[in-house]
């Protein structure tokens, strides 16, 4: 008890515990506080930041190689260019964090300690950032497929199967730049239909002028002028209008943009937007992409053989697996796989619905006999080829196979065979009709192939689509949106492989390249430096034996 009354509260305030405990928040030094040793920008950036992945990346490509300009440095008088491969770095750290504006990375260039370290403090204006990645297109391009050969090199993919599949994607322009041919035909009607009527009220206001003569002519000749501007620029409209609609007939595109040229409208389920179609091939080991392309067509059915071709000279195969969805089905790009050492996968579609809700018989109740090439019937009668070859509106050559009007008419299945207007079955055949029955063979154990398309296919666009918000294109023009797909894919595969890797084994790898450039830029000095003094001695063993000879001569003159 008198130790308590003696602890007084000044004890209490010299406390250490309970003055730890008076400070509530952490508190950082102050900024005018000056330092010894001063902070780096290297302090900043930890050794596994994904940021010194794409230094090694970078430093480990040959930019003059691949085709980038002012990769040869030297350019001419007055400020000296930026270094290819530093933009390059810039740009695959602003498309892998979701950093694509040229604005916004000239701002990041300026206040992000990891850009700071990859450029090395170094910040390039926002024009400068957007011209190379519109200059160097086709540079891009090669670096992504440059990508896809040190995949192969690191074992990382199975060249075995791919999945191809197609995304829309919406460019730099609106649904309202782009023009058909019957958007075009209703503007004109709308535009003739307001003519009409500022003609009817031009021709009634100068009605009233005349019969109010007297009256303030000043008014409705400002009326009436009025009304001839908005009549002239209608005219000028129509004009416009019809001047794009006879350039669509006689481009013979049916699509006209205004904005971006190469956009076009397309349409899936429904759904309309303004952009491109990306094409992509992904192999089935680590759902890379090997192979891809931008065109503007909304229609799959044509891309497969082209799609599936690149992917197999990117994997350097003979042989290759490609599964697609039913949007790629075709007959002639199956026949064309089937040349080309590709085995084609393509869910057939569904075209026997019709028949199939009226009860009647489809073309697959219908036997082909290759021998007597000839059709049987399910009552067993024969249909039998006619002469020549019809091509079909899809520009498909086919051959008809026609029944006898005498036996389909004594036929007891003929409600189930003919409709009511008709008093024979045609059964049409493509020419090449044995592709399609090879390709309906393999289907039948592809169940499980089928299912993985989904699975291979879809990763990358729920990626670029859904993680990274890659829904539209910055650029326009063919050309440069197929540069900046190649940075969106490069950087996907970029990604992929330092999840599979590591940190550690993909710098380690760059690391031993590296090494390796070294060791055989030495060889080749020292095998060149080697290679002259060979030349050198050559020329002294050349010389001695003439002057040799001249002694010779002249010690045998002189005895």
């Amino acid at each position: 008890m008198r130790l308590g009354k003696n602890f007084s509260q000044l004890d209490l305030d010299r406390c250490t515990i309970l003055f730890m405990t008076n400070r509530t928040y952490k508190t950082g030094p102050c900024r005018e506080q000056l330092s010894l040793l001063p902070a780096r920008v290297e302090d900043y950036v930890a050794r596994d930041n994904p940021v010194r992945a794409i230094e090694a990346y970078v430093c480990a490509l040959d930019p003059e190689k691949l085709g980038f300009r002012h990769a040869g440095g030297g350019i001419g008088a007055g400020q000296p260019s930026y270094h290819p491969a530093d933009l390059l770095k810039a740009y695959l750290y602003g498309y892998l964090n979701r950093v694509r504006s040229s604005r916004r990375l000239e701002q990041e260039a300026q206040r992000n300690l990891e850009l700071m370290w990859l450029l090395k403090g170094l910040t390039p204006g926002y024009r400068t950032i957007a011209n190379f990645r519109r200059d160097n297109w086709a540079a891009l391009k090669a670096t992504n497929r440059e990508f896809v050969l040190l995949l192969r090199e690191l074992q990382l993919l199975g060249g075995e199967l791919v999945a191809i599949d197609g995304a829309f994607f919406h460019g730099d322009a609106s649904k309202a730049s782009i023009k058909t041919k019957k958007r075009l035909a209703e503007q004109l009607v709308a535009i003739d239909r307001d003519i009409e009527e500022y003609g009817k009220a031009l021709a009634s206001n100068d009605a009233v002028e005349e019969a109010h003569s007297s009256g303030d002519e000043d008014g409705g000749s400002r009326n009436s002028g009025a009304i001839a501007d908005k009549l002239a620029a209608l005219m000028a409209r129509r004009a416009k209008a019809q001047a794009d609609l006879d350039r669509l007939k006689d481009s013979g595109e049916t699509q006209l943009s205004t904005t971006d040229a190469d956009a076009r409208l397309l349409s899936k389920r429904g759904h309309v937007l303004a952009g491109y179609n990306v094409q992509i091939a992904v192999d089935d080991k680590h759902k890379l992409i090997v192979a891809s392309e931008v065109v503007n067509d909304g229609n799959d059915t044509g891309q497969l053989y082209e799609v599936a071709t690149a992917a197999k000279e990117a994997l350097g195969v003979e042989t290759l697996q490609a599964v697609a969805d039913t949007g790629y089905y075709n007959g002639a790009s199956l026949k064309e796989c089937e040349e080309g050492g590709i085995v084609a996968y393509v869910s057939p579609p569904k075209r026997t619905g019709g028949l199939e809700e009226q009860g009647r018989f489809t073309h697959e109740a219908f036997g082909y006999d290759a021998e007597a090439d000839v059709y049987r019937c399910p009552a067993g009668a024969l249909l039998k080829p006619m002469n020549g070859v019809k091509t079909n509106t899809n520009g498909r050559p086919e051959i008809r196979y026609v029944s006898l009007k005498s036996v389909c008419k004594a036929c007891h299945l003929r409600e189930q065979c003919l409709g009511q207007k008709s008093d024979k079955r045609t059964i049409y055949r493509w020419q090449h009709e044995e592709v399609i029955d090879r390709h309906k063979e393999r289907m039948k154990e592809a169940g499980a192939l089928m299912r993985q398309r989904a699975c291979l296919v879809e990763h990358p666009f729920g990626t670029l689509k859904c993680r990274a918000g890659y829904r539209h294109f910055l650029v326009r023009g063919f050309d440069k949106v197929r540069g900046e797909w190649s940075l969106m894919a490069l950087c996907y595969n970029l990604a992929r492989v330092l999840n599979i890797l590591g940190f550690d084994g993909f710098v380690a790898f760059f690391a031993s390249r590296a090494a390796e450039r070294v060791i055989l830029c030495v060889l080749r000095v020292a095998m060149l430096a080697i290679g002259r003094a060979a030349a050198s001695m050559k020329r002294l063993l050349a010389n001695l034996g003439q002057n040799s000879a001249i002694i010779c001569f002249r010690f045998s003159a002189a005895a």
